[in-house]
């Protein structure tokens, strides 16, 4: 029988979980068939190797690269960290490492070598440690007094010649950071933090440190016996309501081109940590959003995060002779493209020859964008397989169905081998914003599991009554527990917790 596949998905990749589009043909309509299709196993670096897993705040998340819609005399360049923010992780909530390199690494000559790497460090400052709050009262800026805890952060950017630094200039000094979004008491209009955070640097560039919505979007249920044994467990975006923290770059595209004018250039991001002894280490590393995921094996994962691409030749099999497509034949029986697949060596090392591969390319595992193509004014979610070249895999747009796209190419659309393949969820569950740094805002706290269909907090405001009353206000007995709520100006303030213990030390005196 002919296999059946949904022609919807995006966001990250998980290759594993990515399979799981196809069905018996039967009498299934397509729409029958859409409603059925899996999602994805992991996020494009959401715990993707061993070792990464257990340190999230070094842990590479996602990696996007597009020459900006509304300035196409610029490159874009977004990258995320810290997977699986739950908006309401308080009373620490996600800042950037204070021992930490990230870098973001441009080869602008198709060597395999990074030429340029801009250099985000950061710093995390406490007003007052003999509180356990994150904010002690309205934020309304972010010089706030009431942000208790703010962070700023340094921008390097440093030329290489040789994998040596032959130059390094400060692009940015003492940027702030956007908080995290504690929620609509402490943080009334957050839109106004995040503005205050998107700042000029030095050479004409823009940058913006801060929480941001996860962009991806996928089913994970796939670890639950395949979605639930029988594809009952579809269909959802799982990362609905999930923050990452986003270094986002906006810069000139002059400035990151080859002096001659070639105009592919190669991005991955990477984290260093400092050990120690004092000496950074290269802990995480990503570039295209399926390499380390499903297409490196466990025993090469790890291997892969301290790597550099000038040595990617030792993970060569594992392109040309991918794990995927042969899980998908055994499971759905949709044949495997013929090995050796060089198709996967121009999509995910040397970029498409004729549009995003550098004359004389080594191969090396990089997101590559050809910077004179510009942007679309409709851009299509399957980018250059639905022939829009300004998409996916050239360069990677946030719109940009990549689950879907991989599969596709795994399956072997470059070949002639058309399947339709996807993971079954469409959409982001917020709008991306049409300028820098265009990720949209973070999840609000305020929009926790509480908040989620749960009248708990009407039920406790019944059950104390008078005994719930504004600071400040008569309580109108002598004994009580006060549980305050701070106002100012109609805000609502930070909840405060108030408690009397005179009646039970009377209690406690009186004789029996």
């Amino acid at each position: 029988m002919t296999p059946l596949v949904s022609r919807r998905g995006r966001g990250h990749t998980g290759l594993v979980t990515l399979l799981c589009g196809v069905l018996a043909a039967g009498g299934l309509t397509a729409a029958g068939v859409a409603a059925l299709a899996p999602g994805t196993a992991t996020a494009s670096s959401h715990r993707e190797a061993p070792l990464i897993s257990g340190t999230p705040q070094y842990d590479n998340t996602d990696l996007y690269a597009f020459v900006s819609p509304d300035k196409p005399d610029t490159t874009t360049i977004v990258a995320n960290w810290i997977p699986f923010e739950e908006p309401t992780g308080g009373p620490n909530f996600f800042t950037f490492a204070d021992d930490a390199q990230y870098d973001l690494h441009i080869d602008n000559n198709g060597d395999a070598h990074d030429d340029l790497v801009f250099r985000y460090t950061f710093r995390t400052h406490t007003k007052n440690g003999n509180t356990f709050l994150y904010n002690t009262g309205v934020v309304k800026s972010l010089d706030d007094p009431n942000l208790n805890i703010t962070q700023t952060y340094d921008i390097d950017l440093l030329r290489l010649r040789h994998d040596r630094v032959v130059y390094r200039t400060r692009l940015a000094n003492d940027v702030p950071v956007a908080p995290s979004n504690v929620g609509k008491a402490s943080m009334p209009d957050y839109a106004k933090l995040r503005a205050q955070a998107v700042r000029r640097t030095s050479g004409g560039g823009t940058t913006f440190a801060g929480q941001a919505d996860d962009p991806f979007f996928a089913d994970l249920r796939v670890f639950d016996l395949l979605y639930g044994g029988n594809l009952s467990e579809v269909g959802n975006d799982t990362l609905k309501g999930y923050n990452v923290n986003t270094i986002a770059l906006q810069v000139p595209t002059a400035l990151i081109r080859e002096s001659a004018g070639q105009p592919v250039v190669g991005i991955w991001s990477t984290t260093q940590r400092r050990n120690a002894q004092g000496y950074y280490s290269q802990v995480s590393r990503l570039g295209n959003p399926l390499v380390n995921e499903v297409v490196n094996p466990q025993k090469d994962k790890d291997r892969f995060n301290a790597s550099q691409p000038a040595y990617d030749a030792q993970f060569l099999n594992n392109v040309t002779h991918p794990e995927l497509p042969k899980l998908i034949e055994q499971i759905y029986r949709i044949k495997a493209p013929s090995e050796p697949r060089n198709d996967l060596v121009d999509v995910f090392l040397k970029g498409v020859k004729g549009l995003n591969q550098p004359p004389n390319v080594r191969a090396s595992e990089q997101l590559r964008l050809n910077t004179s193509i510009k942007p679309s004014a409709h851009p299509k979610r399957l980018g250059v397989l639905d022939g829009d070249n300004a998409g996916f895999p050239n360069g990677r747009r946030l719109g940009d169905d990549v689950v879907d796209e991989a599969l596709q190419v795994m399956e072997g659309a470059l070949v002639g081998q058309k399947t339709g393949l996807s993971d079954g969820v469409d959409a982001n569950d917020q709008t991306f914003e049409k300028s820098f740094p265009y990720v949209a805002e973070p999840n609000s706290g305020s929009h926790g599991p509480l908040a989620k269909g749960t009248s708990a907090g009407t039920d406790v405001r019944s059950q104390l009554g008078d005994a719930l009353q504004p600071a400040g206000s008569s309580a109108g007995s002598g004994d009580t527990m006060l549980i305050a709520a701070s106002a100012a100006s109609g805000a609502a303030g930070i909840l405060l917790l108030g408690t009397a213990f005179a009646w039970w030390r009377r209690r406690l005196q009186r004789p029996y």
